[in-house]
C-alpha cells in the first residue's frame, strides 16, 4: 500500500488548510504553529501570500519555496504502523 499524501490543498481563514489526500479522505489543519523560521515570515505575516499555497509532490509549497512535512500535516507525525489507519478529520497541530 503506498502512503497517502496530499493531491489538492485549499488555504482556509486563520492560517488553516483544507487537504484533500490520496486516499480520498479531506482533512483540516491549523498550521500556524508549524510556520516557523524566516523562511516562513512573510507567509504567516500576508494572508495573500499563505493563501498562494498548493500541493506538489504530496505535500504544500509555497511560492518561495517553503514547504511542510507531509506526514505532520496528515498524522501529526510519523505515518501510524496500521496501513489501514484513517487520517483524524480535525487534529491539533503542534511544534
Amino acid at each position: 500500500m503506498s502512503l497517502v499524501r496530499i493531491a489538492t490543498v485549499t488555504a482556509l481563514a486563520g492560517q488553516r488548510l483544507r487537504l484533500e489526500l490520496t486516499d480520498g479522505t479531506t482533512i483540516e489543519r491549523e498550521v500556524g504553529p508549524l510556520l516557523n523560521g524566516p523562511v516562513f515570515k512573510e507567509i504567516r505575516e500576508k494572508p495573500e501570500l499563505f493563501a498562494r499555497v498548493r500541493a506538489e509532490g504530496g505535500t504544500v509549497v509555497w511560492p518561495n519555496g517553503a514547504d511542510l512535512c507531509p506526514d505532520v500535516l496528515i498524522w501529526g507525525g510519523a505515518p501510524p504502523a496500521d496501513a489501514t489507519a484513517r487520517p483524524q478529520r480535525e487534529l491539533q497541530v503542534t511544534q
